[in-house]
């Protein structure tokens, strides 16, 4: 029998694995070079080792989150751990560059069954709503401030260690979480599942992700070429094989009660449009930092951390001053502090360390606003048998989301970059600043583009704004209680 304990400690061992996923992110930035050099990694290669972390991650979470809720979230938690403690050794000691892709392919099927089975036993966790929102707000802000952590802690370890180390700073704490999680987190499951697991929908559903949100990384890198825009065309044809298998199968792995409680469906919209904001502002302030003011990366990394110390503390006072204050309006005003964020950075000039970073902080202290709000507007309505199904909706919506803002603002800054040059000159950045005569030409085109995008993503978040202040209007019996499976329920 599990045995009960206070959910803020199990809460706790839930954070430091959270954390770990969301740093993979961004933890090979500084050490790319050094594994190129010694694995002689092709540059194709070296695009796979970035991107196929994410690619997989982001492919497998409903697959990952309709299992969790099926065999039980903590036994998906962790196994998870396991496999992502295995995959991070593995990728320390990898050969080769093939070898490397590999691990990394699999710290991706890790990170998408650790993702959901966090959020979806948060949810079944805390059986008080305050208690519930304060966690769900801490929640986002560990995954916010993990990709900002990534890249500096890779950083420090390639100061005094190998390439390698990035990779088993990962070992201990899934040690850790296989060690104390059966002592310290309840199991929960759906205890009412689907007769048959929906075995067709995994691969649609990878389908549906995968070259979607490939097409779109590629046009923020590289421009609306016609083989990135047939990436996206095929993951929205996928995308709708798969919507109508879930409308008409009765064991679909999305569960079509799930979208019976509009809060939950409105949770999924705000949260993918919010992470456009967050994922395109990124984008210009890494370069800025790097390429216009001319920082070292882990100089650049250092600074770029500035923001977290703002952002970490948000998501907990978003909630509670939900508490006391209707929640759309506090949506609504998180969609305003990152608008103004983008102000910020649209009046910046090619030496605004301060009003850069500033802009970055009232962006992320925005996005996560909204994100802690809507979160937990969305998985307190929806069923809590399919917590971790709910929550795997969520993060792909928020990787749809991220993917689709680089790929916007992204292209809108690009554009405006090459007509502030002349004819001829390079087409990205760091190219063009390496052109002796160049330099500044290159770096008030990229400010001017960095303008331009952020006025496209002013207008995204306004209309983010008003769609929060209509359609998170709550009544009674929408916030009450689901009816659905016990917050924890007991395995013996």
């Amino acid at each position: 029998m599990t045995p009960k304990t206070n959910p803020w400690t199990g809460f706790a061992v839930l954070t430091l694995p959270l954390l770990l996923v969301s740093m993979d992110v961004s933890v090979l930035y500084f050490a790319i070079p050094e594994i190129s050099q010694e694995l002689r990694t092709t540059a194709t290669e070296q695009l796979w080792i970035f991107d196929i972390y994410g690619f997989v991650l982001a492919g497998l979470l409903l697959t990952m989150g309709s299992l969790g809720d099926r065999i039980g979230r903590r036994k998906l938690l962790l196994f998870g751990a396991a496999a992502f403690g295995a995959a991070s050794v593995l990728a320390a000691y990898a050969p080769s560059a093939e070898a490397l892709i590999a691990a990394r392919a699999l710290l991706g099927v890790g990170g998408a069954t650790l993702m959901p089975s966090t959020l979806g036993i948060v949810r079944t966790l805390f059986t008080d709503a305050a208690q519930r929102a304060k966690a769900i707000g801490i929640w986002s802000g560990a995954m916010a401030g993990g990709v900002a952590l990534g890249s500096v802690m890779s950083g420090f370890l390639l100061e005094h260690f190998w390439w390698g180390s990035v990779f088993l700073v990962n070992v201990p704490a899934m040690l850790l979480l296989l060690l104390v999680g059966p002592f310290l987190i309840p199991e929960s499951r759906d205890p009412n599942p689907p007769a048959r697991f929906d075995l067709l929908s995994v691969p649609l559903s990878m389908a549906t992700v995968l070259p979607a949100v490939y097409g779109l990384k590629e046009i923020s890198a590289e421009g609306f070429a016609a083989r990135y825009l047939l990436f996206v065309a095929a993951g929205l044809v996928f995308g709708a094989l798969f919507v109508r298998r879930q409308r008409t199968v009765p064991y679909a792995m999305l569960s079509r009660s799930l979208f019976t409680h509009r809060l939950y469906a409105v949770g999924v919209t705000l949260n993918t449009l919010v992470m456009f904001a967050m994922m395109g502002s990124a984008f210009f302030t890494t370069q800025y930092l790097q390429s216009v003011l001319g920082y070292d990366p882990l100089k650049a990394a250092l600074w770029s951390l500035a923001p977290s110390l703002l952002i970490g503390g948000v998501a907990p006072l978003a909630a509670t001053t939900a508490q006391r204050v209707e929640k759309r309006y506090v949506a609504a005003s998180g969609f305003l502090i990152a608008a103004a964020g983008f102000a910020a950075m649209a009046v910046a000039g090619t030496d605004s360390l301060a009003l850069v970073l500033g802009g970055a902080a009232l962006i992320g202290s925005g996005v996560v606003t909204v994100s802690s709000i809507v979160t937990d507007l969305a998985l307190g309505t929806a069923p809590a048998d399919k917590a971790s199904t709910a929550g795997s909706l969520l993060e792909t919506g928020q990787e749809f989301g991220g993917a689709l803002g680089m790929a916007v603002l992204g292209s809108v800054g690009t554009a405006a970059f090459t007509a502030g040059l002349p004819a001829g000159a390079p087409e990205t950045l760091g190219e063009a600043v390496a052109v002796p005569g160049l330099v500044d030409a290159a770096r008030a085109a990229f400010v001017d583009g960095m303008a331009w995008a952020s006025y496209t993503g002013i207008a995204v978040l306004l209309v983010g704004a008003l769609l929060a202040v209509r359609l998170l209007r709550t009544r009674p019996d929408e916030t009450a209680p689901t009816v659905g499976a016990p917050a924890a329920e007991p395995v013996g």
